[in-house]
């Protein structure tokens, strides 16, 4: 079965009071993730300071004794608020993520300028496990609870 990864912080941060403002006052603020089999899924929220951007997620499975970075895309369907830009991203981890903890923060590069959301200095934790398949019990007879019924 595949792994699965269990965010250690609240996985919808876009969904809370304030986000607008935080995106405002920090220039860069994750939205939202969400763990998939091979991986996880998330969008970044950052503020419109000039045409001209590079958002990317690092991120380590092992305390960052080494580490990898991914580029977010542009999401042209974005927010319509004017001020600020989405991006999508994907960290490919596959079963790597079954029984470590990944941590990851977001880089933007603007306008010779750089950016973190680090969620406060703690990163953004995640805690892999492998997921428990069904309890296998006795086998049942498919019949066992059938009504037999003569006319």
């Amino acid at each position: 079965p595949p792994p699965l990864l269990e965010p250690l912080f609240p996985p919808q941060p876009g969904a809370s009071p304030g986000f607008a403002e935080r995106v405002r006052q920090h220039k860069v603020r994750l939205e939202w993730v969400r763990a998939e089999p091979a991986g996880l899924r998330g969008a970044v929220r950052v503020l419109n300071l000039a045409y001209e951007k590079a958002v990317s997620v690092r991120y380590t499975l092992n305390r960052w004794a080494s580490c990898a970075e991914v580029p977010a895309a542009y999401q042209p369907a974005g927010p319509a608020d004017g001020l600020t830009d989405r991006f999508a991203f994907f960290l490919p981890l596959g079963a790597a993520a079954a029984e470590a903890t990944l941590e990851f923060a977001v880089r933007y590069r603007v306008a010779g300028a750089e950016y973190w959301d680090n969620n406060e200095g703690a990163n953004y934790r995640l805690r892999g496990r492998q997921r428990i398949p069904p309890a296998a019990g006795p086998p049942q007879d498919p019949d066992s609870t059938a009504w037999i019924h003569f006319i």
